[in-house]
């Protein structure tokens, strides 16, 4: 039997012992996979330093081995996001609507699980916690398959939270982890549509174009983020270096940081040699336009291809606009529809960006980086969905279920 079918019937049989679990039960389990994880962080440590020394063995780039590493704050963080998840409204069983029919009929819309998600994702082990955590919260049985870059720190996780499954007298398989990370094992898993009800690919505009080609399952579009911010002709310039100092260099190698910084033409050799000073420590790698080229001291120029590149590094693309509605349609044109931002203290402008921008989070005088589950006050996250249907931004418990009704009546027909 195919790898794949033995984890989808164990996932099915999963699935049906989940129904009905009570919002106790669900939340005592999530507090002990929390406490678990703390009390084996040595032992998920050793694991993922395996990973990371790999990692640099094949020269990987280090703002993507950052995204691998896990030390004793993040596994916190992970411990967190569980104990968070814990304390939210259970999302399922409730009352999205309810009305009397004038047939004389009860009907009620009610939130219920999504039954059996399947997660693809690239390094982050984090998001091993964060995806098993939000879809047990919300009824679901997930099935984990990771990058072969971090698999030893996935094997660790995983293993601590099945333990916390176990001792609660939890089916187990209610969070698998595909250990195989072979391409085939991926294409199998996009084509399981006999198991897997959902399928969310979480990592590089490769992976996500891969998934949307191939799955025959429902696929939510998460992820890639080609993240913009526009410095509008009068701005607070402290909010403007700030901004960019944080959107871009905090965490280059995560989603929601920034990718190419547009700058009115008005302002653009105020406001640029300044922040080439307050980037040029981090080494952020500068790619120009022609205009912006000649205010810089260390820039090389853009080619084409820098507007539409999420660089994930120390680089950032640098445009001169003449106008709000010249940056607004760059970002509608090249932008991946997750995080974009405006630095203005123009009240019009600020209402034409937010109306006029078509992307999940809309950002006025803050920094992007806050697009994040645990930002929103979500918890964890199973990844930013950056597309329209269904569930758009960051993706807490709510966003992973479905809904169906129920009508009651005494003996109507039609």
């Amino acid at each position: 039997m195919p790898y794949i079918d033995e984890l989808g019937i164990r996932a099915q049989k999963a699935k049906e012992e989940l129904i009905g679990i009570d919002t106790d039960k669900k939340n005592n389990a999530l507090k002990l996979m929390a406490e678990l994880l703390i009390k084996n962080s040595k032992a998920i440590l050793d694991a993922n330093n395996k990973d990371v020394v790999a990692a640099r063995i094949k020269n990987t780039k280090e703002s993507l081995v950052d995204r691998l590493i896990l030390n004793t704050a993040r596994i916190e963080g992970m411990a967190n996001g569980l104990l968070e998840a814990s304390m939210f409204t259970d999302p399922i069983g409730k009352i999205l609507y309810e009305k009397d029919m004038p047939q004389g009929m009860k009907l009620k819309k009610i939130s219920v699980p999504m039954g059996v998600i399947g997660i693809i994702y690239e390094s982050r082990p984090n998001v091993t916690a964060d995806a098993a955590g939000l879809c047990f919260k919300a009824g679901s049985v997930v099935i984990l398959r990771g990058g072969s870059d971090a698999i030893n720190s996935n094997k660790a996780i995983v293993k601590v939270l099945r333990d916390a499954l176990g001792m609660l007298g939890i089916n187990m398989d209610s969070i698998q982890l595909i250990e195989d990370t072979s391409r085939d094992t991926a294409t199998q898993m996009m084509k399981a549509d006999n198991y897997i009800d959902l399928l969310i690919p979480r990592g590089g505009a490769d992976l996500i174009a891969s998934v949307i080609k191939n799955a025959t399952i429902p696929v939510i579009e998460t992820g890639t983020g080609n993240c913009h911010l526009y410095i509008d002709r009068i701005f607070n310039e402290k909010y403007a270096i700030d901004i960019v100092l944080n959107a871009k260099c905090s965490r280059p190698g995560v989603c929601n940081a920034i990718e190419t910084l547009l700058v009115h033409k008005d302002v653009y050799t105020q406001i640029l040699p300044r922040i080439e000073t307050v980037l040029s420590p981090y080494n952020v790698q500068l790619r120009a336009c022609e205009r912006s080229i000649k205010v810089l001291k260390n820039a090389i120029p853009a080619v084409q291809d820098d507007w539409v590149t999420e660089f994930l590094d120390y680089i950032l693309a640098v445009k001169v606009v003449d106008s709000i509605d010249e940056a607004i349609r760059h970002i509608n044109k090249y932008g991946t529809k997750h995080s974009e931002g405006i630095i203005t203290d123009i009240a019009e402008n600020k209402k034409k960006f937010q109306e006029m921008i078509d992307a999940a989070c809309v950002y006025i005088n803050t920094s992007t980086r806050f697009t994040d589950g645990g930002e929103f006050g979500l918890g964890a996250e199973i990844g930013i969905s950056t597309q329209k249907l269904h569930a758009r931004g960051p993706m807490g418990a709510n966003e992973i279920t479905t809904y169906k009704y129920i009508i009651e009546g005494n003996g109507q027909i039609r």
